[in-house]
């Protein structure tokens, strides 16, 4: 199950991919309020789509389903010094991973070579640019990994980004962070199933776990996350009238191209955060064409685990349903 490995270099289980492949050029970052906003959407397209498969957080060994990005920053920066280069070679894995172009060949003997998937390439750019220019979280064994293999250069160079302390959170960064919390927690184990054991277990893992695991996030993060949908494949998955709203904007604006913003909306002392759940290729071995994309044994899997399912004939870039999520204003 090599093929099912990643949901991309840079990627992840719920990426917004995009049509317009438009390059650009970016200078080293510096403090300058149009730098600063470069990194500031850098780092969180990193966290937010890359740390699904790439986390530095995981063990080094058991339950890593990909390596942490600074391995990938640091075979990168070993072949190109430049930030150009840097990025432009990042970008073109990404657009198609092949044998030839691979940089982590222990990496891919490991987890596998990650499948052609559709990316935002703005998005990709931004992620290596910020990856270059500072310096990025790394796991605590990963320094001495890097030695130990014969390092040529520094593993992690780059600025390093002066924490602003006391900066309390607005709402939507917190409603991005309990999503992306509970995504990452969602995906890693969904991702660790099908790598070991393919996509029939995986369904079933889901059946067993994805509402137990949410439950647990929902509790230590001290708010309520539901994922729902138009086209549920769990009837307890439905859309309310307010939320069925939601998702039709959403594939609205994910059609047209432009930029996704999430939805707040106060009621009383509650905050309640809105995101989109967006198709890529992984989603679509479980969601896409039955007769095209699912195997016939998960197909008869899905029917006995979810009679009444509706959440199959999607292809991708696709809003599949949303996060809806609600918390205290004031937490």
């Amino acid at each position: 199950m090599k093929y099912f490995f990643s949901l991309a270099l840079l990627g992840l289980l719920l990426t917004t991919a995009c049509k317009n492949q438009k390059k650009e050029t970016y200078t080293s970052v510096d403090e300058s309020e149009k730098d600063m906003a470069i990194f500031e959407d850098g780092k969180a397209l990193m966290e937010n789509k890359c740390y699904l498969c790439h986390s530095p957080s995981a063990p080094q060994h058991e339950g890593r389903i990909g390596p942490p990005m600074i391995a990938i920053k640091a075979h990168y920066l070993e072949k190109y010094d430049s930030e150009a280069a840097f990025v432009e070679a990042i970008s073109d894995f990404v657009k198609g991973p092949t044998e030839d172009k691979v940089l982590l060949k222990g990496a891919v003997r490991r987890f596998g070579l990650m499948p052609q998937q559709v990316f935002d390439d703005d998005e990709v750019r931004k992620i290596a640019a910020y990856m270059y220019a500072y310096e990025i979280e790394e796991p605590e064994w990963f320094e001495a990994h890097w030695n130990e293999r014969g390092g040529k250069h520094k593993h992690n160079p780059g600025k390093k980004h002066k924490k602003q302390h006391g900066k309390k959170q607005n709402h939507s960064e917190m409603g991005m962070k309990y999503a992306m919390e509970t995504k990452k927690v969602l995906g890693a184990n969904l991702m660790g199933k099908i790598q070991q054991e393919g996509v029939l277990q995986a369904v079933k893992f889901c059946n067993e776990q994805a509402y137990p695991l949410t439950d647990s996030l929902a509790q230590k993060l001290n708010a309520k996350i539901k994922r729902v949908s138009d086209k549920p494949r769990n009837v307890a998955n439905a859309a309310n009238e307010e939320e069925l709203a939601h998702i039709a904007h959403f594939k609205e604006v994910v059609a047209a191209d432009d930029k996704v913003e999430p939805i707040m909306v106060q009621k009383g002392e509650e905050v309640h955060f809105y995101y989109p759940i967006v198709t890529n290729s992984m989603c679509l071995n479980c969601h896409g064409n039955k007769q095209s994309n699912i195997e016939p044994k998960v197909l008869t899997t899905l029917a006995e685990l979810y009679p009444k399912d509706r959440a199959t004939g999607y292809d991708i870039n696709e809003v599949r349903g949303i996060w809806s999520i609600a918390f205290t204003a004031n937490q």
